[in-house]
């Protein structure tokens, strides 16, 4: 009589994923169909737009990256997520506005305390993994440009125009959330981007325990890297250049792998981006690989209204890369 043999155990890897804004978002929803464990710790200095108005008038942490993220874990009717997403057109107080911040900032006030809030929500609407602040209280970014002026405020550091030295937090020793060290601490594998460059990316690595965590780690780290320059931050970057600008806040080369893109730009697309001042990054692979980072280049776009990141393809690399990892510690 033949003995059946158990199952192996399915193979569910801890993730990290660390930054904001849209880019992280369009990610998240290729991440979230793997069989992955998911933190996703997102940044608190946004202090434009609806976020900035309810940062300042409710004295909480910034809600739109959180909301974005809310949305793009979530697992609910495509309708729901558009109500999430509405933001108001008109009416006194609400123009400008988005449904998603505005529960937010509710059920902060309800509960007292932001984090509790996020988790709360994240049950009602069934998100497929953890979202973390980074800090419980808002952080204000400014940044040196290369002239000597400083710059305060995340929405402000774009328009300013000039070259970004260095970018900076206050309060500078920001206590970062202990469940956001925990997770990365815990972690198989560590993402960092999509997103601004110096806006969204590095005011996490800024907050001085999370960059620590990150480093005291052995979890496979990855930087995804963005497919267009930024206008007002990362004017005519290359791939290195965003490497290095990480390298100087930190002190440390943080990751083992970049994932880039390396599909042409379709001429027309390019043209309708040059008109705002962006450009495709340029892989430059030689002076990467010559900083020690292993390259993951592939067609990672998707052309729509505008040019996104290829979640689906982006995701497969991605977890390819963490069953790797994990397969190779035994």
């Amino acid at each position: 009589m033949s003995i059946s043999q158990p199952d192996l155990p399915v193979l569910r890897p801890r993730i990290v994923v660390m930054g904001g804004g849209t880019g992280l978002s369009v990610m998240l929803r290729g991440l979230k169909e793997k069989p992955l464990d998911i933190t996703a710790i997102v940044t608190v200095a946004d202090d434009g737009g609806s976020s900035g108005i309810l940062r300042d008038e409710l004295k909480m942490p910034p809600p739109g990256d959180i909301r974005n993220v809310l949305t793009a874990l979530a697992d609910v009717e495509p309708l729901m997520s558009d109500m999430l997403k509405y933001r108001f057109q008109k009416g006194e107080g609400l123009a400008g506005h988005s449904l998603g911040n505005l529960i937010l900032a509710a059920m902060t006030d309800i509960s007292g305390d932001f984090v509790t809030a996020v988790r709360e929500l994240s049950r009602v609407f069934a998100v497929r993994g953890e979202v973390l602040p980074a800090a419980e209280q808002a952080v204000v970014l400014h940044a040196e440009m290369e002239d000597g002026e400083i710059v305060t405020g995340e929405s402000k550091i774009p328009e300013a125009g000039k070259r970004i030295k260095r970018i900076f937090l206050e309060p500078d020793h920001v206590e970062p959330l202990p469940e956001a060290v925990r997770a990365i601490q815990e972690a198989d594998a560590i993402l960092i981007g999509p997103g601004s460059l110096y806006t969204s990316l590095l005011p996490n690595l800024l907050v001085p325990k999370l960059a620590d965590a990150i480093l005291a780690s052995d979890a496979l780290r990855l930087f995804i890297c963005n497919v267009m320059t930024q206008p007002g931050e990362t004017d005519n970057y290359a791939v290195s250049d965003h490497l290095n600008a990480i390298y100087e806040h930190v002190g440390h080369r943080l990751f083992d792998y970049v994932l880039v893109n390396n599909e042409p730009i379709p001429l027309k697309v390019q043209q309708r981006y040059a008109e705002q001042g962006a450009k495709p990054v340029k892989l430059d692979q030689d002076e990467v690989e010559a900083m020690g980072y292993r390259i993951i280049a592939d067609k990672m776009v998707m052309y729509g209204t505008y040019l996104r990141h290829d979640a689906e393809m982006l995701s497969h690399h991605i977890y390819e890369q963490v069953k790797k990892h994990i397969l190779s510690k035994g």
